[in-house]
């Protein structure tokens, strides 16, 4: 279903404060025979892992203690080099990964910690691109894995203790979830083809339904598929077809339309007509576990839906009063003990740490990782080859609570909290900057599709990651110059929009001063005195007069007044006594 033939994988790491975003290069390597892998307890903050086996990018600094293994498994003799975040993205070959965390049924612990389970889904996805090119293998490795040594959500609990991977090469692509047994010990997965003219959307909830096991080519799973379920009572053998999303998912988190808001936005985006209330989305059948496109889609397309706030719908974020005077559509985590409720849960969010955008084709450069650190609306997506062999290097720096003028992260978050000091029109400006680097990033991978050379490949794109430092690490001085203090460029008052000033009670306020009337212009003074400085000398009173005849509802000796009250201040060059005579 895309624009180039390429199969496309996306995710944004949409988690809470402290996450680590570093993108970190994991080098291949040949391993001696008998030899052990590590597997470590997975946690998602900074810094998610410290250790020698994983490249420069995780060697230990000042202060920090190597991760120590929860357990091993037998390495093979050599893994293939990928590109790493909280999770796997991508590896030298092609395959690629996007991640959605999701409620299940069960929950398990890992060992060391409370449990039995050996694997998070965040081992598993690197698993998956150290040891497999497909990703038909790539399913099969991981939900065996899983089975054999069993499988925790990194919380422990059953309302984010499932997982769903998009998994992709050049050829297919598919929807894997994945959640403990019973037991605590094993695993429950499931994983459907994606048709190769559709697009799935997943938004933390399971999406796959019924599961035909007679069809090997669109259908893989588990056998703990059917004997839990059977076990449970809650499916007999005979009646054929099992839906997967009903038995095994615990529903949205966190509230209704959670993830429901978020399919319908971007199916919307993406031209696929769905409904946009329901009763239960565990229950129903709303939403389609794939769908095809109106049109054939281009990863700038998939930028901008990681960017929406449902503009243009009856659920428009920039709009009403939790928007402000100036249209933010970011709701900050509220915990409130009188006020009960909850947010929509937009596509665009504040506290995204990263996302990417998986590019995945076999010709010459082969593979592209599209990387945007912090929140998309303000990120630019920096292109990187899946073949290059180094990560530029602010983007491997990103400690969220150590502010550096050297990380990536930091300058889009830099820059998109400074937006937000008038996010309607300062976003405009971030925006035009975007778009322009992200032509720019477009024309360079069109460049570079002959290359296969890394050294070529590393420079190229180094190159533009200093374009994209240059004009995002100067962009909060710039937006603070010309949007400080409610002025623009420090000389006209920006102001508030008449819906708002209506909407916070504006026209309510203090009624206007009676005996300031005579001396209040009813037109804009700035433009009044604008007019009066060109007058000639000679004929200046008449002059003056013609300047205010647009001010309505006034008293005929009000213009007069304006003038003297205003020379007062000394706006227009001449002395009060010569103004008075003037105009008298």
């Amino acid at each position: 279903a895309s624009k180039d033939g390429s199969v496309i994988l996306t995710q944004s790491e949409d988690g809470d404060s402290g996450a680590d975003a570093r993108l970190c290069y994991v080098p291949a390597r040949d391993h001696e025979a008998d030899s052990r892998r590590a597997v470590f307890f997975d946690i998602e903050a900074y810094p998610r892992h410290v250790g020698l086996d994983r490249g420069p990018c995780y060697a230990p600094r000042p202060g920090q203690n190597l991760s120590v293994p929860i357990g091993h498994l037998p390495q093979v003799s050599h893994t293939y080099a990928y590109f790493d975040a909280t999770y796997g993205m991508v590896n030298e070959h092609g395959l690629g990964i996007g991640e959605s965390t999701c409620s299940g049924k069960f929950s398990a612990k890992a060992k060391g910690h409370g449990g039995e389970a050996l694997f998070s889904i965040d081992s598993l996805s690197r698993i998956a691109l150290e040891r497999e090119k497909n990703a038909r293998d790539a399913v099969k490795l991981i939900g065996g894995l899983a089975e054999q040594h069993g499988f925790y959500g990194v919380t422990g609990n059953i309302e984010v203790g499932a997982e769903s991977l998009v998994i992709g090469d050049p050829d297919e692509a598919f929807i894997f979830h994945i959640l403990a047994d019973p037991t605590g010990r094993s695993a429950i997965w499931a994983a459907q083809r994606v048709p190769d003219d559709h697009v799935a959307v997943i938004a933390n909830m399971f999406v796959i339904r019924e599961i035909n096991f007679t069809d090997s080519h669109n259908f893989l799973f588990s056998e703990s598929v059917k004997t839990v379920a059977s076990d449970k009572g809650w499916w007999k053998p005979e009646g054929g077809k099992l839906d997967f999303t009903k038995l095994y998912s615990n529903g949205e988190f966190a509230h209704k339309f959670y993830s429901g808001r978020r399919m319908w936005g971007a199916y919307r985006l993406l031209g696929v007509d769905t409904a946009d209330d329901y009763t239960d989305l565990q229950a129903e059948i709303v939403y389609p576990v794939t769908a095809k496109p109106k049109e054939l889609v281009g990863v700038r397309q998939v930028f901008d839906i990681y960017r929406d706030y449902y503009q243009g719908t009856k659920y428009d974020m920039t709009k009403g009063l939790a928007a402000g005077p100036f249209g933010d559509p970011d709701r900050f985590d509220t915990e409130s003990q009188t006020v009960k409720g909850n947010w929509e849960r937009s596509i665009g969010l504040y506290r995204t740490s990263s996302t990417h955008v998986v590019q995945t084709r076999r010709s010459n450069q082969g593979a592209v990782l599209w990387f945007g650190p912090h929140a998309a609306a303000g990120t630019v997506f920096l292109p990187i080859a899946a073949k290059a062999t180094v990560v530029p290097h602010a983007y491997t720096v990103a400690d969220p609570k150590n502010y550096s003028r050297d990380s990536a992260y930091w300058w889009h978050r830099h820059a998109f909290n400074a937006a937000k000091i008038r996010y309607n029109t300062a976003m405009q400006d971030l925006r035009e900057i975007q778009v322009r680097l992200e032509d720019d990033g477009e024309k360079l991978v069109q460049s570079l599709q002959n290359i296969t050379d890394p050294q070529i490949l590393n420079e190229a794109y180094a190159k533009h990651a200093v374009n994209i430092q240059t004009a995002f690490s100067a962009l909060p001085t710039t937006l603070m110059t010309k949007y400080a203090d409610g002025w623009l460029n420090d000389d006209s008052p920006i102001g508030y929009s008449s819906d708002w000033l209506q909407a916070v009670g504006y026209s309510q306020g203090p009624p206007d001063d009676p005996h300031a009337t005579l001396l209040r212009a009813a037109c804009e003074p700035r433009k009044v005195k604008s007019c009066v400085d060109g007058c000639e000398t000679l004929t200046f009173a008449s002059c003056a007069l013609r300047c205010t005849e647009e001010c309505h509802d006034r008293p005929e000796n009000a213009k007069a007044s304006f003038l003297v009250r205003a020379e007062a201040k000394a706006p227009f060059h001449v002395t009060p006594a010569t103004l008075v005579r003037r105009i008298s």
